[in-house]
């Protein structure tokens, strides 16, 4: 996990306003359209089981998860989405990957652009950087007096795990994509709640950057983040330990 950034990130978002978090379900919202486009049944579509638990982790109410799904199956009216990648270089040659979720790609292109420009970054084109990530499951919970860390790494490793990470404050745990469903429903079943949960773009390399750089690149993830067409940020920044986010 470059520079801690996963954890660092999570943090910063638990303090964002509620408008922030408004935002994050509006995403999360399009997410599930998307995948519940071609079969609304969950047990059946792992794409849609994965931003089910994706949604839940962020604490998004169970009626605006049934309600993007209905949409998807045309119980409801909704916009037509499409995923479109795009990939490029930060400040100080940092690696972004960046995953959208829009229904008008023209004004997405523009604000991916802009953003990178303002901060001396450029996009690049399909394939540039994701030879720097792989796609992994990655399942965040916070490191609690109530959490035995031993009995939670070993029921991890029995469902399937591929690498568990602990910090201070929390522990990672990392799959294969494959097997991120039924590690994520193994700690469900054993109660354990994640803070974050998901498949995504895991840095293999990361960039270090100082403190006048990581300024700028945290600039960048904020001006993508706050954009509803944006549904994920990956990058493999290093950020120094005195930087604050």
């Amino acid at each position: 996990m470059a520079g801690h950034s996963k954890w660092k990130n999570i943090q910063n978002k638990k303090n964002k306003t509620d408008a922030a978090r408004a935002r994050v379900f509006t995403k999360l919202g399009k997410e599930l359209m998307v995948a519940a486009k071609d079969n609304p049944n969950i047990e059946t579509n792992s794409r849609l089981k994965d931003a089910v638990a994706k949604a839940k982790a962020a604490n998004m109410p169970t009626d605006n998860i049934n309600r993007a799904i209905k949409k998807a199956a045309g119980e409801l009216d909704g916009a037509n989405y499409e995923d479109i990648t795009y990939e490029g270089y930060g400040p100080g040659g940092t690696a972004f990957i960046v995953e959208t979720l829009t229904d008008n790609k023209n004004r997405t292109a523009a604000t991916v652009r802009h953003a990178f420009d303002k901060v001396g970054g450029n996009l690049g084109t399909t394939g540039s950087v994701t030879f720097m990530f792989n796609r992994k499951g990655q399942i965040i919970l916070e490191v609690t007096d109530e959490i035995d860390l031993d009995e939670l790494e070993m029921l991890a490793i029995e469902a399937g795990a591929e690498d568990i990470i602990r910090e201070e404050e929390a522990i990672e745990i990392i799959t294969e994509p494959e097997d991120f469903n039924r590690v994520a429903e193994a700690l469900e079943e054993a109660g354990y709640k994640p803070v974050d949960s998901g498949i995504n773009m895991v840095p293999n390399v990361s960039t270090e950057v100082d403190l006048e750089t990581a300024e700028k690149t945290q600039k960048l993830i904020d001006m993508l983040e706050e954009d509803d067409d944006i549904k994920d940020v990956y990058h493999n920044t290093d950020f120094p330990d005195e930087f604050e986010g």
